[in-house]
């Protein structure tokens, strides 16, 4: 794919609305719609990279009430023309075909490769990827196994969407202490993971979201390891020029 004149692609992730209240939420969600509302002026495409949500979950006839706005926007955006494609998060991991249905966006839930004129891309949220975390990766076993979707889908959405979102806030699903400082190249997962993903195949930019940092380190010749940050503290995002990649603070007018 090769990049008109004057045209972009841009990357976000991490927005984790509806944390830790939709009160406090609405604010965050009122400024990313106001990027979105930018972007789309020069936009040839849009990649969302996971955890948009705090918590989602689709029953076959129900999905968790709000983000009006920002679904609104989303839809504006992809009837206009421009393709958007969404990557699962760990708070959003139980997401199906409403997007794809209602908003004509694909839904991945694994990493994907992408060539933009003469770079090529790994594109992920990140959850799970490298060395360590053994007790998450265990834990997303369980949430992503068909037999537990379907028990919790038989409970009344008023409960289970109510029990999800409290264990969502309560286990540190937005931004912990953690994510504020670099750990170093040899403690930092994904860059740990892209490196042993350059081993067997060539890619110019590794982007994924997840870690909420925002940061880009090189992981060898003309590789990069991107992390897109997040819109609880950081309010950033990525954008591709079709030669160069860069991260973006968003800051409203």
């Amino acid at each position: 794919m090769q990049l008109p004149n004057n045209k972009r692609i841009y990357f976000a992730s991490d927005q984790h609305f509806g944390a830790p209240t939709p009160e406090l939420s609405y604010p965050r969600e009122q400024k990313f719609v106001a990027w979105l509302d930018e972007i789309k002026t020069d936009a040839e495409a849009l990649f969302l990279l996971g955890d948009l949500f705090d918590f989602w979950f689709e029953y076959k006839t129900v999905v968790p009430k709000g983000f009006i706005r920002v679904l609104g926007k989303l839809a504006e955006l992809r009837d206009s023309g421009i393709p958007i494609y969404f990557f699962v998060g760990n708070h959003d991991l139980w997401m199906a075909d409403y997007f794809q249905k209602e908003l004509n966006i694909p839904v991945f839930h694994d990493n994907q490769e992408y060539t933009f004129g003469d770079k090529t891309f790994l594109i992920g949220h990140g959850d799970g990827k490298g060395p360590g975390d053994l007790g998450y990766k265990r834990m997303k076993k369980v949430f992503t196994n068909p037999f537990f979707k379907w028990l919790f889908r038989w409970l009344h959405p008023d409960i289970g969407v109510k029990l999800a979102q409290y264990l969502s806030v309560k286990n540190k699903l937005i931004s912990g202490d953690e994510d504020v400082t670099f750990l170093g190249e040899d403690k930092e997962w994904l860059i740990l993971y892209s490196k042993r993903k350059l081993e067997t195949k060539h890619y110019n930019y590794l982007i994924f979201g997840h870690r909420h940092l925002p940061m880009k380190v090189s992981v060898g010749k003309n590789a990069e390891y991107v992390n897109l940050g997040d819109w609880i503290v950081y309010f950033t995002y990525g954008v591709f020029d079709g030669e160069n990649f860069e991260i973006k603070k968003y800051d409203t007018k």
